[in-house]
């Protein structure tokens, strides 16, 4: 058979060469998986029983001795740089049926954004010591650590008997704030809401809610607030509590 019909045939028998891709991978990964005590024991079976190779020309020489096979074996912990070389070695022979492995386990989910940390401040609400057995006032106390450019105050009064708005007040500017009231599901609602490109300084500021009630001493226990602050940075805090 001349060379040039030799080469022929060798390259259409690669071209028609389907690697075994599931018995190749499991081989892969038992050999990440097995503790090296256990691979020290495992026998070689796949390998041929070794015989002596003769030289090619003359008689082997007086007295020698054939040389055993060269056997290596894995130490201590198992070496991953060997284990990427097998690993590339299992895609490069996938690659001839038309596999490419881009992995051998599955990549981590990448880690979510951390939101910017809200500004510093605490609330307080309580009953305005001024209040009587017609009329009360609710005063919802906030102090800030440092600037803020956005602020939502909601005070929540429990419609309990007889509470009809009065007034609404505040320690910043009037102009500062748009303010809306209105009954829902079963609370008189005030919310302050700061206007866009105004911004709050450092500082205690009080939000109030006036409102008549039922003659008598009224129960606050029903009533709530909630305080969202938006930093410059974006990050924001949520006060929640209760004046009873």
């Amino acid at each position: 058979m001349d060379e040039e019909r030799l080469r022929g045939e060798l390259r259409e028998a690669a071209l028609a060469h389907r690697p075994d891709r599931a018995r190749m991978l499991a081989r892969v990964e038992q050999g990440i998986t097995t503790p090296p005590a256990d691979r020290d024991r495992a026998p070689f079976r796949d390998r041929a029983p070794f015989r002596a190779r003769k030289p090619l020309r003359g008689r082997e020489p007086s007295g020698a001795q054939p040389q055993p096979p060269l056997r290596t074996r894995w130490g201590g912990r198992p070496s991953w740089t060997a284990t990427a070389a097998v690993a590339a070695t299992v895609v490069g022979v996938l690659g001839l049926g038309g596999l490419a492995v881009t992995a051998l386990q599955d990549r981590p989910a990448p880690s979510a954004g951390v939101a910017a940390p809200g500004p510093a401040a605490r609330a307080a609400g309580t009953i305005d010591p001024g209040s009587n057995q017609w009329w009360a006032q609710s005063d919802l106390a906030v102090t800030t650590e440092a600037e803020v450019t956005g602020v939502s105050v909601e005070v929540r009064v429990a419609l309990n008997g007889g509470v009809v708005t009065t007034g609404h007040w505040q320690t910043r500017s009037a102009e500062d704030f748009e303010v809306t009231v209105a009954e829902e599901s079963g609370a008189l609602v005030y919310r302050w809401t700061l206007k866009r490109g105004r911004t709050v300084p450092a500082g205690p500021h009080t939000f109030a809610a006036q409102y008549n009630h039922a003659e008598g001493t009224r129960d606050a226990s029903g009533d709530t607030y909630t305080v969202v602050l938006t930093g410059r940075d974006g990050g924001r805090t949520t006060l929640r509590g209760a004046f009873g």
